[in-house]
């Protein structure tokens, strides 16, 4: 599957069940985090507009080919 990371402009090839966390490492892309929980939402990522996912607690779904993420950033974190 192809992912693309906005705002960086960045695509990478990533496997289902994959973290995304690794998958932006991998990447050179930067999720902010905090927890890692899933709790304090600092990871928090828009894939496909309007959706709303903690990266820290997902995985790269299986059954499409490609998935766009914004990574924006929260001024508090």
């Amino acid at each position: 599957m192809k992912i693309h990371f906005l705002p960086d402009e960045v695509t990478i090839e990533a496997e289902p069940g994959e973290p995304l966390l690794d998958v932006a490492k991998r990447a050179g892309v930067v999720i902010p985090t905090g927890c890692l929980m899933g709790s304090c939402h600092a990871c928090e990522v828009e894939i496909d507009e309007d959706n709303f996912i903690c990266a820290c607690i997902s995985a790269v779904p299986p059954g499409k080919t490609e998935m766009t993420i914004n990574i924006y950033s929260d001024p508090t974190w």
